[in-house]
């Protein structure tokens, strides 16, 4: 493996893997270099990473996007800045480490926090920055001391235990799939994941969203979930502690059929790969998600407070087999774009949790809450959703919350000497919000990290493993993880993860819908052709593509942009690939074929000068032909001016693009009247292996007669 480098040009991630191969800088700010080796970690309250930048005028800058906010649930954590360590730890060492500063023998404690039933499990927030420590001003953090899990419990615990509220029940899936798994039917839907005997089941929701669910053929660890997946009982079905019933009633007041069966899917613990997410249910999504997984964490924890208090009870006089967790201690990961997204996860778990206090929130605040809105009235709502705010993808967190960036750096390479995933043994619940958007990142990164969860931690930590479970001691916690993915659209990767990493012994549940087909909503009409191609493989397709590109598309697009006199300028050609942008770019500078064609290009790692000069070109007719990547229009939405004919040398992922760059593109060169809808066209260059996207371009009705059809491979649609 490569190992990772970031410099101000935000190449991120040197491999050729991902959408593009090469991670472009994006929206954020510029990457950050990291001298004399030293590479992000991950750490904890007060052990944090010096990053030197290049430029001193802007290091204060540039160590504030390195800030790193810490979301412990549910208790709050303290640490002593004057007695630690400056050295490089590791990750979970560091944690550790944070979490027990003041616990030294004869240390004064500075403040103790009483867990009881008026706490409601008060969660605090903290933030930090680097590997150097970071003196704070009494008034910005206020230290609070709890008993690490399975570590010797006082007084102040066992008060605590009596306290917490008893919601145990037999039925609970938390009890059936986490606490006290039958071992036996446990050890036998394992084995029949292992030899990939899966049974699976199909339903429709409302006549509008498809579930396929798949589990263990012999059903024999929860044989009642698809019956009870038919069965709307909203908040009730989510089992949740009693602190959470209120606030939940409130941000839940009604749930519709869709919601009830989400909730149940979570609830069941259950893998879920939800395909049709969207600005408009995006927020009801982040409060289920963040509710599911605030109620494991209350109960992971409260069950361990009260078998703290059973030990110091008995005192040694009896032998009790408590085992109530993992070898570390984070539970929950969330993967998330960038850190708009984080401000928002953090936001509804606040508001859901209602803390008395959170340490360090306005440092967090500083860090990653950007109030001025930087964006022109015409960017479409998922844009603003996704970058509006703080849209930098260079952060980390700990529930954990992450970019797949940040923590894959934060693991290190594989050769390197501090290597550590040992952080990520015990994640029982991982949340991927928006994958679509981290498919536009490098999803090398999310493949890496999904790897490396649940693996045998290479060090002790501190554990008490006679605490622990004993599907950790058995290496079968990936079969116990629950995968929650919620996306925009289902692509191969996103099916491969379905595929591969969601391993469920509680199965797992795929909602996807119909689609309609961007082709009918663009607001103007005009000649749209889909030209299909054979291909024998997906990796022989990039190979048969350009080749059928230049062997059929090049020559019209030579005869059309050849006729500038007669109006042949303004022909775009979109390209979902940096990498075949890179060699029809290349292609098109040395190839005698279009040496008389005038052309420019625009991709993600394009300076923002050479992008205004080739925009104003293209418009002006100077240049025929304009290059674009998918990728550059995700990051940036720019609105070209002058497009009069678009060539999708792939067609894109996002079908929002399509109706963007025809109907919007085109669609103001109609409207302006610089084109007559006879002239324009729109061809899409497609094969096979496009089947997901060509479903959301032409419609669900559509897809499979152009794929399979052996009377042609032309498709017009007027």
């Amino acid at each position: 493996m490569a190992p990772l480098s970031r410099g101000r040009d935000g190449l991120r991630g040197a491999t050729t893997r991902g959408r593009g191969g090469r991670r472009g800088r994006g929206r954020g700010r510029g990457g950050f270099a990291a001298r004399g080796g030293n590479k992000p970690a991950f750490q904890s309250t007060r052990i944090e990473e010096h990053i030197k930048d290049d430029s001193d005028g802007s290091r204060e800058s540039e160590e504030a996007d390195q800030e790193e906010a810490v979301d412990e649930a549910p208790e709050d954590v303290s640490s002593d800045d004057e007695n630690h360590s400056k050295s490089a730890v590791k990750p979970y060492n560091a944690l550790l480490q944070s979490l027990n500063a003041n616990v030294q023998r004869g240390q004064p404690q500075r403040k103790k926090l009483r867990v009881d039933s008026n706490t409601n499990g008060k969660l605090a927030t903290v933030v930090s920055n680097g590997s150097r420590t970071e003196h704070v001003a009494p008034g910005d953090l206020d230290e609070v001391q709890e008993p690490e899990e399975g570590g010797n419990f006082g007084l102040e615990g066992i008060d605590a235990a009596e306290g917490v509220d008893d919601d145990d029940e037999i039925d609970d899936p938390f009890e059936k799939h986490f606490a006290s798994p039958n071992e036996i039917r446990l050890s036998q839907c394992i084995q029949e994941i292992k030899m990939e005997r899966w049974g699976t089941e199909v339903g429709l929701i409302e006549r509008l969203w498809h579930r396929k669910i798949k589990q263990p053929s012999t059903q024999t660890l929860y044989p009642v979930i698809l019956a009870d997946m038919n069965i709307t009982k909203g908040l009730q079905s989510m089992n949740l502690k009693h602190k959470l019933r209120a606030p939940a009633a409130k941000v839940f007041p009604a749930m519709d059929p869709l919601m009830n069966t989400l909730a149940s899917s979570l609830s069941s613990y259950q893998d879920l790969l939800f395909c049709n997410r969207s600005p408009q249910n995006a927020k009801d999504l982040q409060k289920l998600t963040c509710l599911h997984a605030l109620n494991h964490i209350f109960k992971t924890r409260d069950r361990v407070i009260k078998n703290n208090a059973r030990l110091a009870k008995e005192k040694g006089e009896e032998e009790l087999e408590l085992r109530d967790q993992g070898f570390t201690r984070p539970k929950v990961l969330m993967l998330l774009p960038t850190r708009q997204s984080c401000v928002r996860m953090v936001d509804t778990i606040t508001s859901l949790c209602e803390p008395e206090q959170q340490e360090n929130r306005k440092r967090f605040q500083d860090a990653y809450i950007q109030t001025d809105d930087h964006f022109s009235d015409d960017k479409p709502e998922d844009f603003r959703e996704l970058f509006g705010g703080n849209d930098d993808d260079m952060f980390r967190l700990d529930i954990i919350f992450a970019s797949p960036l940040g923590l894959r750096m934060a693991i290190g390479a594989e050769d390197a000497k501090n290597h550590d995933h040992d952080f990520l043994s015990s994640i029982e619940i991982v949340v991927l919000d928006q994958a679509d958007a981290l498919l536009m990142q490098n999803w090398e990164h999310v493949e890496y990290i999904l790897e490396h969860l649940n693996l045998q931690p290479k060090e002790a930590h501190g554990c008490d493993f006679s605490r622990v479970r004993t599907w950790y001691l058995d290496d079968n916690a990936k079969y116990l993880r629950q995968t929650i993915v919620f996306s925009a659209f289902i692509t191969p990767e996103l099916k491969k993860i379905f595929n591969r990493n969601m391993l469920n012994v509680s199965g797992s549940a795929e909602y996807t819908s119909d689609c309609a087909g961007a082709m009918l909503d663009l607001g103007v009409q005009l000649k749209q052709r889909f030209s299909r191609f054979e291909s024998s493989s997906p990796a022989a397709d990039p190979e048969a593509r350009f080749k059928y590109f230049t062997t059929t598309v090049v020559p019209s697009l030579t005869k059309y942009a050849s006729t500038v006199s007669a109006g042949g300028q303004g022909a775009l050609i979109f390209i979902p690939s940096y990498l075949d942008f890179v060699r029809v770019r290349n292609y098109m500078s040395t190839s005698s074929t279009m040496q008389n064609i005038s052309f420019a290009s625009i991709s993600e790692y394009t300076p923002v000068r050479d992008v205004a000069r080739a925009r104003s070109h293209f418009f002006s007719g100077r240049h025929s032909v304009l290059l674009y990547t998918e990728r550059a229009h995700h990051f940036r939405r720019y609105h070209l001016r002058g497009v009069k004919k678009v060539v999708f040398y792939g067609l894109p992922e996002n079908p929002i693009f399509y109706k963007e760059l025809v109907g919007g593109y085109v669609g103001v060169s109609i409207g302006e009247g610089k084109l007559d809808p006879s002239e324009a066209s729109v061809r899409s260059v497609f094969s096979k292996w496009d089947r997901l996207k060509l479903e959301r371009i032409v419609g669900t009705t559509r897809w499979a007669e152009m794929l399979n059809s052996r009377g042609g491979d032309t498709f017009d649609f007027i």
